[in-house]
């Protein structure tokens, strides 16, 4: 990929060679203003010009990681004569789908129902009044891949368009109606909604459960945490040993793979094989942020440092890696870096490669030889499946076996290869650090950072380190300095360079409640919890939908043709699982019912489909779960800050006890302010000037104790499985 690493870097394209791209801020935009090709960004300008010359619009679509955006960049968008082509028929529009996920969402819909499947780049033909007429994904330069080349397709429907406009315009129109009519709903009353809804969706899982290397169907794999997090909740709501297990193999499958980063933290996007060996290595912030989150739950339920590990590996390399001078956290890093040596070349996973030759320079034959048994490193290279011809001689670290093993091939001791590990790990940390990183894509999305505040509070409360709590309250204070308009009651989706631009989608809002709420259970100010129930009111007044639930966007942009609504638990949680749980918790801590009328609101919406296919929201189910449940309130009286109040809450944060709710009575205005909207909390306080913990269900409480042990056999009291729970594992 011959862009610069920076994107902002067009000192190799001459002024007069920029297109209109080079005034985005986008990372993604910026990648492609030293094309040929005269793109615009998508607004008014652009339809405009189709619109006064009768021209059909060519829609671009990807994100600045994005490996096969950047292969098609090369092939077509950098070609001078397939640009020149493109110029003279079109009006091109390039659109970073992560700024602007309302635009994607359409044309993918168009896509997906057209073609059958979909990705990016995303390549979409339209009429001047924005509707689809034809698209695909990635094209290639000539025809191959069963595939037709970009100009063949360029070449026939400028043909097209010239000879039988109608016709395409009609097509468009009647897309989009059916697009209309297939997004319509018949909403179904949340009380319809019963556990074995929770039962089908565990069935689902386990039909589709791989067993030889984890994960949920073939290749390439997916992480999908929303999947787990329904798991570990379905085994502590029924002790379904076989849905603990499934998602324990799981965890440590991924973490043993090439997907996770064994030098650096971290997770590559997915796997392209179904052993998780060989990722797609672009890592993204939103994957590090849920999976910390499944790494952390798995270790309250088992207690076992493995998962504390790598969920503690994970989140340094978003504290080193992913985030900003000003605690923001950035978007993601690339797939491609250059290769040393030759930074005009760029190749996928470059930066994270190894020759068995350079881990033999690198730590010497002895060391060597124990890295290279325990993580699988051979002289020709460990990829047996290589169609392209990428990775020759080339070795994605994995973990190939235990220590045990380990010490009996190399005949050392445990101990000694555990200690001989760690200190190759951070060898080669420190030479890799000195090859050309990939691409920074340094945008701050409000909805990812909620996610990665969610990860950072619950990692504070699990691992008892209050430098993640510290990031975590620093990303908070950016987003409401940067990402908010007071005046408006409004989040703003993305930031960079300076400047805040667009308006909050759906997502936003309720990827940054959670993890305010996340973050008061942590810290406990209830500025927090006051922000949450604000931003709920703002995305209740934007986004709802009247049959229950949330659309996606606000409406008020006439540029997009279909209001959808996100109705799919993938690599991101939807917008209305994520609602459906934040209503609940905040009906929990402010005594406002309405906030759980509208939840199960938002379960009915989607009844309807978690009858027919639970498992496409797994998030949902956890929704459905909280909703079925006795949800519990824990009250703990006492100090903020003092020991033996820190001392009931590790008691709380030891054990795995989801649909919760932890509050502070402080005995002062945090807690007056608490008891404005539940009254039971006025009367609750320490005992014997000790810190006291209630617990509470429907707003009665236990008899209270002053006695951590005790608050935690009665958290983890009648929880099924609660004990052996690391077997299966």
């Amino acid at each position: 990929m011959a862009a610069a690493t920076d994107p902002d870097d067009t000192s190799g394209v001459g002024a007069s060679r920029l297109n209109r791209l080079a005034r985005a801020k986008s990372p993604y935009l910026l990648q492609h203003a030293g094309n040929p090709v005269d793109w615009y960004e998508w607004g008014e300008e652009a339809f405009a010009r189709a619109r006064a010359e009768g021209k059909a619009i060519f829609l671009s679509i990807g994100y600045s990681t994005c490996h096969w955006c950047h292969v098609m960049a090369r092939e077509s968008f950098e070609d001078e004569d397939t640009a020149a082509l493109l110029n003279r028929h079109f009006v091109a529009v390039k659109v970073d789908r992560e700024e602007r996920p309302d635009v994607d969402r359409v044309y993918m819909s168009f896509v997906q129902a057209t073609t059958g499947s979909g990705g990016w780049p995303l390549s979409v033909w339209l009429t001047p009044d924005l509707k689809p007429f034809y698209g695909g994904t990635y094209f290639p330069p000539e025809s191959r891949y069963g595939l037709h080349s970009f100009r063949t397709v360029l070449e026939q429907l400028a043909d097209l368009w010239a000879k039988d406009r109608q016709r395409l315009e009609a097509t468009g129109t009647a897309v989009m109606a059916q697009l209309q009519r297939a997004s319509a709903r018949r909403p179904v009353p949340a009380g319809t909604l019963e556990a074995s809804v929770l039962d089908q969706g565990f069935e689902e899982l386990r039909a589709s459960f791989e067993p030889g290397y984890g994960g949920f169907g073939g290749a390439p794999k997916f992480p999908r945490p929303v999947t787990l997090n329904f798991l570990l909740r379905y085994h502590a709501r029924t002790g379904a040993r076989e849905a603990l297990s499934m998602s324990l193999f799981t965890l440590r499958k991924m973490a043993e793979g090439g997907m996770h980063d064994h030098l650096g933290g971290g997770f590559h996007r997915y796997s392209v094989d179904g052993q998780w060996h060989v990722p797609h290595f672009e890592k993204m912030l939103y994957d590090q942020a849920q999976l910390a989150c499944a790494y952390l739950d798995a270790c309250q339920i088992t207690q076992e440092p493995f998962f504390a590990e790598v969920a503690r590996g994970t989140l340094t390399y978003v504290l080193r890696d992913l985030r900003g001078e000003q605690g923001q956290f950035h978007s993601a890093e690339d797939a491609d870096s250059p290769l040393p040596g030759h930074p005009a070349e760029h190749a996928e996973g470059a930066f994270y490669l190894w020759q068995w030759d350079e881990v033999t320079a690198a730590l010497g034959a002895e060391s060597a030889a124990v890295f290279c048994a325990h993580f699988g490193v051979e002289p020709g290279g460990n990829v047996a499946h290589d169609p392209h011809g990428e990775f020759r001689r080339k070795n994605v670290l994995r973990v190939r076996q235990g220590l045990e093993e380990t010490g009996r091939r190399c005949q050392r001791p445990v101990e000694e290869v555990q200690r001989v590990l760690e200190g190759a790990t951070a060898t080669l940390l420190a030479v890799r650090s000195g090859r050309p990183r990939p691409h920074l894509d340094d945008k701050a999305l409000a909805g990812w950072n909620g996610l990665m505040v969610s990860a950072l509070a619950r990692a504070a409360q699990v691992l008892g380190d209050t430098a993640f709590l510290d990031a975590a309250v620093r990303a908070v204070a950016f987003c409401e300095s940067h990402l908010y308009d007071p005046a408006r009651r409004r989040l703003l989706r993305c930031y960079r360079g300076g400047e805040a631009a667009i308006d909050g989608y759906a997502e936003d809002y309720a990827f940054l409640i959670q993890g305010l709420l996340d973050l008061y259970e942590t810290a406990f100010d209830p500025h927090y919890l006051a922000w949450a129930a604000d931003l709920q009111a703002t995305q209740n007044a934007r986004f709802a939908d009247d049959g229950g639930g949330f659309y996606s966007t606000a409406g008020d942009d006439p540029s997009i043709l279909l209001r959808l609504r996100d109705d799919h638990d993938g690599a991101e949680p939807a917008a209305n699982s994520v609602s459906a749980l934040n209503l609940l918790r905040l009906s929990e801590v402010t005594g406002r019912r309405e906030d759980r009328v509208l939840a199960g609101r938002t379960l009915g919406s989607v009844a309807g489909l978690l009858a027919r296919q639970p498992s496409a929201m797994p998030q949902m189910l956890v929704a459905l779960e909280f909703a079925l449940a006795a949800p519990r309130q824990v009250v703990i009286a006492g100090r903020p800050g003092a020991e033996d109040t820190q001392a009931m809450l590790r008691a709380v944060h030891v054990g795995f006890v989801p649909n919760k709710v932890l509050l502070l009575a402080d005995g002062g205005p945090a807690q007056a302010a608490l008891a404005s909207g539940l009254e039971f909390l006025r009367g609750l306080g320490r005992l014997e000037g000790k810190a006291t913990a209630y617990l509470c269900e429907n707003h009665a409480c236990q008899l209270p104790t002053t006695d951590p042990e005790v608050l935690r056999s009665r958290l983890q009291a009648g929880a099924p499985g609660a004990s052996g729970a690391g077997a299966g594992g």
